[in-house]
């Protein structure tokens, strides 16, 4: 135990101090924290250093330099672009809102190729004139596409961005990919993917998306004349004919060509289009509920393809309502009997009930025109059901008469044996009846297709080549450009009006990409077309016209022979007139088609509902009544009259859709 006085002392500590005045401290060189004593510090630091680690700090500072240039070069390259690209969307943002070349809504058109697109850049997609008033369709349209194949984006500006970028992709490698035929702008062959051989069961379609909900647009005077024409002619049909294909106005009856209420059918997306969702809904409960196809019947394959299934897809991809998808696949599976012949070349007729199939009585022939325009529906039904059976069909005997001999320069003959698979009757070359839509078909697919299936265009190409040379001729005293017949190498100017589909095949041509003077071509055979409605005493075309070829006084540039004066309320005028409106604008084509829907007005409508074809358009105090209204005029041409009228161009955008030979508008479909 220690005590404290035990405790040795602590150890003593001796301090110096030193006291030096403030001026001896500066004039000895002290510590006084200026800037020129912080330098001479730093610098006799750095002279104490070695030399090895004064090279490697001089060396990492001038790496550090060299990255920071190189950083600055590589960010600000992008950031330029990116300033000028936002420049540029603004200097070209378009006057009408939503006009683009592809609006990637109901299936979105796949970007096309852009090379080689000097001598037809004017034609400029859907060129129409400013509106008065908001674009979009009649409150009452809403189109919807099907879930599966549609992958929209919400936001307007990302959807662009999106789709400016594919386009810069896709030019980039135009130079290697575009092949050059004629003038005509070819993509390489790349197969559309073929649909699973097994069968799914159809998906819902979606909801319209944000950017497609916007303010309808107003139906203006001339849509709603349109939609008063309709309501009229459906008031007769609803009255006397209910359930049965056709009306008979005069009598206040009906006639039955397949039972199967063939002009309720056609007649379903032409509501639809025009809003008439009361008529829509009354039509749609009959498919529903009294539409049966188990049948013992024949029907016409083409006919019933074009006209039933068709209308049924159509209605489908519009209204979003499965029912008539469900209805489309019972017709389309009961008209595959036909393509059980030796060629694959379809037979006609087909009974949808004992599942029997065969030719006309009396010949084995098909014609081209039937055998060659079912593709776009069948082809389809493959997509919507995952059933290959459908296209595989249809694209055989495309493929088939791709190789047949017999052509000339692209031209067809009429009919085809469905036991051989050979072209008949050869020599006789028209774009009329019996082959008519062959020709528009081949545009069409390809447009459906994606523009991929390059056998469809080749052979669409060389055969306008063909009409050019062979079928070409101007009448007198006008010179009108017609298109005439050949038979066994003897020219014929006639000509029915059914050609007058060909104008529009030629404008939709030429708005995806096709040479130029298909759009020049088109201008010229639509004045032909409206003259055949000008030059006659109703103001109506007959069914079939006669050109003079020189001139004679007192003699207009059409003849009508007594068998062609009747008119069936044909649309193929009015479907040409919209075609033309939509890509130029020009008003002259809705004047044209106003004059014709009046003169349909003043001659054919019949006072207790519906409207009549003609026998005599020559004679206006007497047309000659026949007592029958065609399914086509409700199904095409007051539809396309309603189109024609209207400035909005995604009132079936014709980027979307592509119409069948009946005027149902299918979707273009996108590469998977």
């Amino acid at each position: 135990m220690y005590s404290a006085a035990a405790a040795s002392p602590p150890p003593r500590r001796d301090f110096i101090s030193v006291t030096l005045s403030p001026e001896e401290a500066v004039g000895a060189g002290g510590y006084n924290n200026s800037k020129a004593w912080r330098r001479r510090s730093c610098w006799r630091k750095w002279k104490q250093l070695s030399r090895l680690q004064r090279s490697v700090i001089l060396f990492l500072f001038a790496f550090l330099a060299v990255c920071g240039v190189i950083s600055y070069t590589s960010m600000g390259e992008p950031w330029k672009s990116l300033t000028n690209k936002s420049l540029d969307d603004q200097r070209t943002e378009p006057e009408i809102p939503g006009l683009k070349l592809a609006n990637p809504a109901v299936l979105p058109a796949p970007q096309k190729a852009d090379a080689n697109l000097g001598d037809y850049a004017e034609l400029s997609p859907q060129k129409l004139p400013k509106p008065p008033h908001v674009w979009r369709g009649p409150s009452n349209l809403q189109i919807k596409p099907p879930r599966r194949d549609v992958r929209l984006k919400t936001r307007h500006d990302t959807s662009r961005v999106v789709e400016e970028q594919v386009q810069a992709d896709k030019e980039e490698k135009t130079e290697k990919s575009i092949i050059s035929w004629r003038g005509a702008v070819i993509e390489p062959d790349q197969s559309t993917e073929p649909p699973s051989s097994k069968i799914k069961e159809p998906e819902k379609p979606s909801s319209v998306e944000a950017e497609d909900q916007k303010e309808p647009v107003p139906i203006n005077e001339r849509q709603m004349a349109v939609i008063e024409a309709f309501r009229h002619a459906w008031k007769g049909y609803k009255d006397f004919a209910w359930g049965h294909d056709e009306l008979k106005p005069l009598s206040k009856s009906y006639s039955e060509w397949f039972g199967l209420g063939l002009t309720l059918i056609d007649a379903l997306d032409t509501m639809w289009i025009l809003g008439l969702k009361e008529e829509f809904e009354e039509a749609r409960k009959w498919v529903a509920n009294d539409l049966v196809f188990e049948k013992n019947v024949d029907v016409n394959l083409f006919e019933s393809t074009i006209r039933i299934l068709g209308g049924l897809l159509s209605t489908y991809h519009l209204s979003g309502d499965s029912v008539f998808l469900e209805k489309a696949k019972d017709i389309g599976n009961r008209l595959m009997p036909a393509f059980k012949t030796p060629s694959k070349i379809p037979y006609s007729d087909v009974n949808i009930g004992r599942g029997t199939a065969h030719p006309p009585r009396w010949t084995s022939d098909s014609t081209v025109a039937e055998v060659t325009s079912i593709q776009l529906e069948f082809r389809e039904l493959s997509r919507l059901t995952g059933d290959e059976k459908f296209q595989k069909a249809v694209d055989e005997v495309m493929k088939h008469v791709h190789t047949l001999s017999g052509k000339n320069d692209g031209l067809v003959p009429m009919f085809i044996n469905t036991n051989s698979g050979q072209f008949t009757h050869l020599g006789v070359y028209t774009l009329g009846a019996r082959a008519d839509s062959y020709y528009e078909y081949l545009l069409k697919q390809w447009i459906q297709g994606g523009k991929k299936e390059n056998e469809l265009l080749e052979d669409y190409m060389r055969a306008i080549e063909g009409v050019k040379k062979h079928l070409l001729q101007k009448s007198q005293p006008k010179e009108l450009t017609f298109v005439g017949e050949l038979a066994h190498g003897h020219f014929s100017a006639k000509m029915d009006h059914l050609v007058c589909f060909l104008p529009g095949t030629l404008a939709l041509g030429a708005h995806n990409g096709l040479t130029a003077d298909h759009m020049k071509l088109a201008e010229a055979l639509i004045e032909t077309c409206y003259q055949m409605y000008a030059q006659v005493e109703t103001g109506l075309s007959p069914e079939i016209v006669h050109f003079n070829l020189h001139a004679q006084k007192g003699h207009k540039d059409v003849e009508i022979k007594p068998a062609d004066r009747h008119n069936l309320l044909r649309p193929e005028t009015v479907e040409s007139l919209f075609y033309m409106y939509r890509f130029t604008g020009d008003k002259k084509y809705q004047d044209w088609g106003w004059e014709i829907l009046q003169n349909f007005n003043k001659y054919t409508r019949v006072p207790t509902g519906g409207y009549t074809s003609i026998n005599n358009v020559q004679n206006p105090s007497n047309p000659e009544p026949r007592d029958k209204m065609e399914s086509f005029f409700l199904g095409e041409t007051l539809k396309y009259m309603f189109l024609l009228f209207s400035d909005d161009i995604d009132l079936i955008n014709l980027d979307k859709y592509v119409f069948n030979t009946e005027a149902h508008p299918l979707p273009i479909w996108v590469p998977a």
